[in-house]
This record gives structure tokens, C-alpha cells and sequence, in this order.
């Protein structure tokens, strides 16, 4: 679910430049359209996806784990059709697949995967 902006806002840039946020920190299109998603039940934060201009130059400062399996209270079949069904749409959206990892022994499906700009997340 995406975020809203606060203060009755009509967008995230409308919020920041109101704030005071420095033009040449906004760049073009930045806080028009959403770049937050939060938890629907509002238990977990809010999550911002920031544009920046500059490339990645070195490796993630943070990592996510996109979690579509259900955890281990889903049989590893079930978590590893629904892994394999994230990466598929992934790859479709320009991902790539750096690893799979298939440890039945550890009851673990999983895969390491890389943004168009070369982030990685892991899809558990």
C-alpha cells in the first residue's frame, strides 16, 4: 500500500519543498508519484524509495528479503512454487537472478537476486 503525504499534501514533493527541502535535492519528478510503501495493518514502517542521480558505485549499505514464501509454517514445496512465481514477474520487471538457493536439508528456498542497477535483495 503506498504512503501518503502528511499535512493534507497533494504529493511527497509538495510536503518536502514545503519543509524546506533544497531544490537540488529534488530532482525532476522526485515525491510526484509514490515512493513509499507501508504495511496495510500498520504494524511495520514505512519503507521510501529514494531517486538519486548519482550510480551505485560500491556494494549495499542495506539489503531486503522479500518474503513470499509464508514461512516455515508452509510446506518448503508451496514456499519454493511461490519463490519461483516473485522471481519469474522479477526478471519480467528487469531483475536478475544472481543464485538460487535450494537446500531441501535446511528446509530453505530461496533467491539472491540484482536490481537493474545493481542492488540485491534476496526473495525468500
Amino acid at each position: 500500500m503506498e504512503a501518503a503525504p502528511p499535512g493534507g499534501h497533494d504529493t511527497w514533493r509538495a510536503y518536502w519543498e514545503a519543509a524546506g527541502v533544497p531544490a537540488e535535492e529534488l530532482p525532476a519528478g522526485a515525491g510526484d508519484i509514490p515512493e513509499s510503501i507501508v504495511d496495510p495493518a500498520g504494524r511495520g514502517p514505512r519503507v521510501w524509495f529514494q531517486q538519486v542521480p548519482e550510480p551505485k558505485t560500491a556494494k549495499n549499505r542495506w539489503h531486503f528479503d522479500l518474503k513470499v514464501g509464508g514461512g516455515r509454517d508452509v510446506p518448503l514445496d508451496v514456499r519454493a512454487g511461490r519463490v519461483r512465481a516473485a522471481v519469474d514477474r522479477l526478471v519480467e520487471a528487469g531483475a536478475t537472478v544472481l543464485k538460487i538457493k535450494d537446500e531441501p536439508n535446511a528446509e530453505l528456498y530461496a533467491a539472491a537476486m540484482q536490481d537493474p542497477e545493481g542492488n540485491e535483495f534476496d526473495v525468500v
